[in-house]
């Protein structure tokens, strides 16, 4: 089983690609969404979250206080560190066992959707796709979102830059333009590597 790994930094779109590559057919399991289940009531990684960083870091209805662990991870490199160490361990579990399971099934190909490409990540791909963007197109989509421009521009800062992420893959997408632009590199890629191993989609 061929597993493609999609990784870049917050607004730069691997989500989007992903979800074009989800559209195709693909498998795709979404480090995110994944972090949001071992964090909500009842996941995995509350009680060494809870261990870590106090009682006030878990809601009453047993889920992670994403407001007030944010606040804390978000200022201070070196929890955050802490934080991501904890949720990937818990995270990494869940996706080993659903990539067991679609080769059980006989899958040809699954799709890895991870923010930050830790050592794990990079072992179990067989190809990594970074999407990469220009800041400012960044910093709008987070503005787009939600997040005020500065604390959008903290949370850039304190990821990995473009050329750190480019030096872990094996192919990078620009997606500072629009959606066909976006498309057009993706399916170049498709073409070029997944068809190219008998992945057709």
């Amino acid at each position: 089983m061929f597993i493609l790994g999609i990784t870049g930094g917050i607004g730069s779109g691997k989500s989007t690609v992903s979800s074009i590559l989800r559209e195709r057919g693909l498998t795709v399991l979404d480090a995110d969404e994944i972090s949001r289940q071992v964090t909500s009531a009842g996941g995995r990684a509350l009680p060494l979250i809870s261990e870590t960083f106090g009682p006030r870091a878990i809601n009453t209805d047993g889920s992670m206080n994403r407001r007030y662990v944010s606040q804390l991870v978000f200022n201070d490199k070196a929890d955050l560190d802490l934080l991501s160490t904890i949720v990937h361990r818990f995270v990494f579990d869940e996706i080993e066992e659903r990539t067991v399971r679609e080769r059980d099934k006989g899958t040809k190909c699954v799709v890895l959707d991870v923010p930050i490409p830790v050592n794990k990540f990079t072992d179990m791909c067989n190809q990594i796709w970074v999407v990469t963007c220009d800041e400012e197109v960044r910093l709008a989509r987070l503005v787009a979102r939600g997040l005020d421009r500065e604390e959008a521009r903290r949370r850039i800062e304190m990821q990995m830059s473009d050329d750190e992420y480019c030096s872990l893959g094996d192919f990078s997408i620009d997606n500072s333009w629009d959606m066909a632009a976006l498309e057009e590199k993706v399916e170049k890629l498709i073409k070029e590597q997944l068809h190219e191993r008998g992945i057709r989609i």
